[in-house]
């Protein structure tokens, strides 16, 4: 009888235990790797773009601040520059510092319209110096630069020589350049054109160049301007080519 006794009790604290452990896993639930949501309040925070398997490549421990950067991995520029300046000269710092300089002096220089203004200079210039127009050049020509175009002007014509200068297109331009200099502006463009020169002589005959050749042209030219002054007009002091 004893040992029927004591083998009932086993069997009663048995379920018992039993009776308890599941009424703890009611209460606590049960970890089984899936359940998502849990926490370390020892371990630093993960990232929200942390990889699937758990591993954090930003954790709090290894984040290292980078230098603040635009979307295709470029430095970000000087505040004063604006996106458009930002493409257009490539990131180059000492052309940004110009830039940056020169708005510092003028408020309203703006990139864009100082290119769309320098290809009508460039345009008008050009055609100017062709047909000798003393005063076309006279308004967009600084006074040495003017006297250097009229030198060459006149000896054409004295010579009887006749000059057909056509623009075929644009087809760059682009600021190299850009500096403040005792209050005065400069800024250098590019320009990448197609053009078709011939001089002809007194009969009319090709004396230079080619009527049915286009020629690709890059030249260099340097506009500037007094940024004390009200007169907004850009003056070509410098000219320079590639042959």
């Amino acid at each position: 009888m004893g040992n029927g006794f004591q083998f009932i009790d086993i069997i009663l604290f048995a379920m018992i235990a039993a009776f308890l452990i599941l009424r703890l896993r009611g209460v606590l639930g049960r970890r089984d790797g899936h359940e998502g949501g849990y926490r370390d309040p020892f371990k630093p925070d993960v990232a929200p773009d942390a990889s699937p398997d758990g591993s954090d490549e930003q954790s709090g421990d290894n984040i290292v601040q980078l230098p603040d950067r635009s979307e295709d991995g470029a430095p970000n520029m000087d505040p004063s520059v604006d996106d458009d300046l930002a493409e257009e000269i490539l990131a180059d710092d000492v052309l940004v510092s110009g830039i940056a300089g020169i708005r510092t002096a003028d408020p309203s220089f703006n990139l864009e319209d100082f290119l769309v203004g320098s290809r009508v200079a460039f345009e008008m210039i050009l055609s100017g110096y062709a047909s000798g127009d003393r005063e076309t050049l006279k308004n967009l020509l600084s006074p040495e630069v003017l006297g250097n175009f009229l030198m060459a002007i006149d000896a054409r014509e004295k010579a009887g020589h006749t000059m057909e200068d056509t623009l075929v297109g644009i087809r760059s331009a682009e600021i190299v350049e850009a500096y403040m200099e005792n209050g005065s502006a400069f800024v250098t463009a590019k320009f990448v054109s197609e053009q078709v020169n011939v001089v002809r002589d007194e009969e009319g005959q090709v004396a230079e160049g080619n009527p049915n050749q286009v020629t690709d042209v890059i030249d260099f030219w340097t506009f500037a301007r007094d940024t004390r002054s009200r007169d907004p007009n850009w003056l070509l002091v410098a000219t320079r080519s590639l042959d």
